[in-house]
């Protein structure tokens, strides 16, 4: 049976013109094509304040206010997603930071596709266990990442989900069958 430990990302359609209308569907379906299992899915929207919090690390840098901006500038997708080696097969899967490399060196990626600049683009990943508990509590305060794990993830790891269409997220099966809420 496979550990999958959660994992924070965010997804993000281009700011400041119309969402190139496959950005979202492209990254969700990314997703699962690379059996991410879903385990919370939200479109949000984040104020300025908020935004500022959630870069505090950046303060003071030179993109920290282009950073800032972009995440308060329109509503994205925060996924907490699980699978074998979260962090590093989702960086992976998203590209280099930096949009010109990503378009020259991994054009297939989600940053090569759809990246507009290096703060803008489309995706953002943890890279850290410590910082994807971080950002879960940030973006989902609601869910209880202990609980999760000695709940919900011991009927991942047998198989006990199903993946939800209406609420793009995977559900736990409980034993009998029945979807747990």
């Amino acid at each position: 049976a496979q550990h999958r430990p959660p994992h924070s990302i965010r997804a993000r359609a281009r700011p400041g013109r119309p969402a190139p209308p496959l950005c979202p569907q492209a990254v969700h379906a990314a997703i699962l094509r690379h059996r991410f299992l879903i385990v919370r899915a939200k479109e949000l929207r984040c104020g300025p304040e908020q935004s500022r919090r959630f870069y505090r690390e950046h303060a003071g840098r030179f993109f920290y206010q282009r950073l800032v901006e972009f995440m308060a500038s329109g509503p994205m997708w925060a996924y907490i997603l699980a699978h074998e080696n979260a962090i590093p097969l989702w960086r992976s899967l998203m590209g280099p930071t930096k949009v010109f490399r990503a378009r020259h060196s991994d054009p297939d990626s989600i940053r090569g596709a759809y990246g507009l600049t290096d703060t803008r683009n489309t995706t953002h990943g943890s890279d850290s266990p410590a910082s994807a508990s971080r950002e879960i509590a940030f973006f989902f305060p609601e869910f209880d990442e202990q609980r999760w794990y000695e709940q919900d993830e011991p009927r991942l790891r047998r198989g006990q989900v199903f993946y939800s269409h209406e609420e793009r997220m995977h559900r736990v099966l409980q034993a009998d069958g029945a979807e747990v809420t």
